[in-house]
């Protein structure tokens, strides 16, 4: 069986996050993995994801600020709002100037109050909201806050054969954002419509594309695939304390320890450089959240 630990898979387009955990439980010979935040079927790129006791640090991963590349196509709207739904409406974009899409993009920065895509994976009344709309139901999700702390715009290109615009970005935002609704909210700022044409997801907080696996190359190493060890991932992903030989013990068993005034989740590692546990401090005691020491 494979070793505990974080891989950071480039995901090829026209499979989902959940076949790459399926491929990789096949390769490193266990059913524990999982993924550290869903990529749709057409997007590409940066797939974290967690193999044996470091499946219980893909909820910090989760939350994890990410990077994107994108393309917006102008002058089309889709059911999916990406190039993977039907086309439900059209429109001319000859008068939508280079100022016109940069402003709305602009609009869009910071702090914002955000619509999902009506087809995610968001539930309501415990049902997904894809498959509502698949059955024909139209879905209004409310508003979420999300930060998107960079919209850049990279290019503009107009295509004459289907008259649209495409619009290459560059996204920074928090966990949660959906760029497929910045599409969507452009194409609707510019009265033309808009969907999402390309994605690839560049970063997830500090783990980034330059050291990203392709299932190929996974493939070729199995059953050896972890690309961080566990104490690898932790002091990538947090802060760090290193406890004494007793303060080690009595976290292991659960006991807590002493605040040093970290801020946040932090990784404590014992003297010999393995990761103990995720733990906060509240109430005047380090807490463990997580204990990731070996029974």
């Amino acid at each position: 069986m494979s070793a505990d630990g974080l891989i950071v898979v480039d995901k090829p387009a026209g499979i989902t996050s959940h076949d790459v955990v399926a491929r990789i439980r096949r390769l490193a010979k266990t059913r524990r993995v999982g993924h550290g935040g869903t990529l749709d079927p057409m997007a590409t790129g940066v797939l974290i994801i967690g193999v044996n006791r470091a499946t219980r640090l893909l909820t910090y991963v989760i939350g994890e600020g990410k990077s994107y590349t994108a393309t917006i196509r102008l002058g089309q709207s889709t059911i999916t709002d990406d190039a993977e739904g039907e086309t439900t409406a059209t429109a001319d974009v000859t008068g939508i100037t280079d100022d016109a899409i940069r402003a709305g993009l602009e609009s869009q920065t910071g702090e914002i109050d955000q619509v999902p895509t009506a087809v995610s994976a968001i539930k309501i009344n415990g049902e997904r909201a894809y498959k509502r709309v698949r059955d024909g139901e139209t879905v209004e999700l409310p508003p979420r806050r999300v930060t998107i702390t960079k919209l850049d715009v990279r290019e503009i290109r107009r295509v004459n054969e289907p008259a649209v615009i495409d619009v290459d970005i560059d996204v920074d935002c928090s966990s949660g954002t959906y760029i497929r609704a910045i599409a969507r909210d452009l194409g609707k700022t510019l009265g033309v419509g808009g969907h999402l044409t390309v994605l690839r997801r560049t970063a997830v907080g500090r783990m980034t594309l330059a050291e990203a696996v392709t299932l190929e190359q996974l493939e070729e190493r199995a059953p050896d695939v972890i690309g961080l060890s566990l104490a690898e991932a932790a002091r990538q992903a947090f802060p760090q304390r290193t406890a004494t030989p007793e303060e080690a013990k009595v976290l292991s068993h659960g006991g807590t320890l002493d605040p040093v005034g970290i801020t946040g989740p932090y990784a404590v590692f014992d003297p010999g450089g393995e990761v103990l546990a995720i733990v906060s401090e509240r109430a005047g005691r380090a807490r463990a959240e997580i204990v990731l020491a070996p029974a």
